[in-house]
């Protein structure tokens, strides 16, 4: 019997012996430093000349890894191994498939801590946030599982005299996972497993940023008895490998999570027809934000301020969720911001792998210096009245910055940061507030601090956005809860976590015999 679906809970690291054990797992990682990773093709471990090294991004002199790197030559067999692998894992049962997530799932929450840590040394995530990454991760396998259950079953539609009908479900085929470095545990898992447990094998491409924390997943899955060739590992740099995945004729879904331009790029390449190509691919990308939370004139200010410090500065602002833009009614725009200011002053910056602290480094230098860039251009569109310090000496560290009085069309105020800087800028009445919320080329997520029940109502339609929170900060969806995916240039609206993502893996098939 398998239970009711429910969120894996977050660790109170409030509580002294959780603290301990976290501890107790940075020393572990810790002690695993500087270890080679292979890549992984049919189940056989692969060890290449050609390096991705991998840096704690607070620590630079401090190596966390060296994942082998596949060439094109690796991607061809690993995609053989996929297709012969796809002839048998088809014809398993939902329930069998289901089970290998089951048993992952329970094998990663006695593995939590440690999961965590290394994302707190490798992505240098706090703790709070590495451990909620972990849980989300550990949800995806428990809520895909329930999910394949449930369409294993197909579906009912109608039978007439001398016929009988049947609708169900069959996997695709051979398909490529590109996940993102920030959530580098959560939206790893859930892009693999989703495809794997509607039945299609898997080549994942991990971040250059993090392919330690992806090679955990690999163990996971590995332990939990997934048949060889059904997830191959290929870590590489996307000029060399990427393009050649989502060209491949053989293959059939490109499950995808990063930037607008590669994001963009995959889907026009992926609706070109390749020689021996004989489908069409289907492209699920979630391609980022520019997301805003507007406060009404009617509103509890503090949560206000609190929405926006948070969902603005949680994990250096490098989710694509992330308050980039606080959009405030006129008649409550200073006191708002200057409880903003207030609350952001207690926020502590270092090194996660250490220390439990509020705000790590930014993950490598590109990042710092394209932040760093975009304060330097806010501080010619508007005031900046807090943070703005850069130091990247030893890590790649970017303090929590605010910048008031912006134009909504300025650059700040439209292109995507990805770092802790939030932008404030003042309506004159909720019509301006929602027009300025909706003046972006992004619809992924927004927030309503408003006790005005007519402006919610209207927010729930006019507000463009994929996921809308009223009355909180606008990151922090969960697995089942609030399935997460947006619209316009933040993607396909895939819907990650919801109960019609497997969908995007799965090919409806209708068989009518008559009699």
């Amino acid at each position: 019997m398998v239970l009711p679906y429910k969120h894996e809970p977050f660790t109170d690291f409030n509580d002294d012996q959780n603290r301990a054990d976290y501890q107790d797992a940075l020393k572990y990682v810790t002690s695993e430093l500087g270890k080679d990773y292979p890549l992984v093709i049919g189940g056989k471990k692969i060890y290449t000349d050609d390096k991705l090294v991998s840096v704690n991004p607070a620590k630079k002199e401090q190596v966390i890894g060296n994942a082998s790197m596949a060439s094109t030559s690796y991607v061809e067999k690993a995609m053989d191994t996929a297709e012969n692998a796809f002839g048998e894992w088809k014809t398993w049962t939902a329930e069998e498939r289901a089970e290998v997530l089951f048993k992952a799932a329970a094998i990663a929450r006695r593995r939590k801590h440690e999961i965590s840590a290394w994302m707190s040394v490798e992505a240098n995530k706090p703790w709070g946030q590495a451990d909620a990454d972990t849980a989300e991760g550990i949800d995806f396998m428990e809520y895909y599982a329930r999910q394949m259950l449930r369409l294993g079953e197909g579906r009912e539609i109608n039978d007439r005299p001398g016929e009988n009908n049947t609708f169900f479900y069959q996997p695709l085929g051979p398909g490529v996972v590109i996940p993102p470095w920030n959530f580098a545990f959560a939206i790893v898992c859930g892009t693999t497993v989703g495809p794997i447990v509607a039945g299609n094998p898997v080549l994942m491409k991990p971040s250059e940023n993090t392919p330690v924390i992806a090679y955990k997943l690999v163990e996971i899955l590995e332990e939990a008895g997934l048949p060889q060739g059904v997830l191959n590992f290929l870590p590489g740099h996307p000029e060399d490998i990427g393009d050649y995945l989502v060209d491949h004729k053989d293959t059939h879904f490109i499950n995808f999570t990063g930037s607008r331009g590669t994001g963009t790029r995959i889907y026009e390449r992926a609706s070109v027809v390749q020689e021996g190509q004989t489908h069409l691919k289907r492209v699920v990308a979630e391609m980022g934000g520019k997301d805003t939370i507007i406060v009404d004139n009617d509103a509890d200010l503090d949560l206000a301020a609190k929405s926006i410090v948070d969902s603005a500065f949680g994990f250096q602002g490098q989710k694509c969720s992330a308050c980039s833009r606080a959009i405030i009614h006129e008649d409550v725009y200073d006191n708002v911001l200057d409880k903003a200011v207030e609350k952001a002053k207690f926020i502590t910056v270092g090194n996660p792998g250490e220390e439990n602290i509020y705000m790590g480094a930014v993950v490598n230098q590109k990042q710092f210096d394209k932040i760093k860039h975009y304060i330097d251009i806010g501080k010619r569109e508007g005031d900046l009245i807090f943070g703005g310090e850069t130091d990247d000496s030893q890590g790649y560290f970017i303090y929590p910055t605010i910048i008031k009085d912006l134009d909504p069309e300025s650059r700040v105020m439209q292109e995507e940061i990805f770092g802790p800087v939030v932008g404030f800028a003042k309506a004159k009445d909720f019509d301006e507030l929602l027009d300025t919320a909706n003046n972006t080329e992004y619809a992924l997520t927004g927030a309503v601090i408003s006790n005005n029940r007519a402006h919610l109502n209207r927010a729930r339609h006019e507000f463009e956005v994929g996921n809308l929170y009223f009355n909180r900060g606008c990151t922090g969806s969960i697995v089942g809860y609030q399935p997460f995916g947006g619209f316009k240039m933040s993607g396909t609206d895939a819907k990650a976590g919801g109960p019609d993502y497997l969908l995007n893996f799965l090919a409806p098939k209708t068989i009518s015999e008559s009699w």
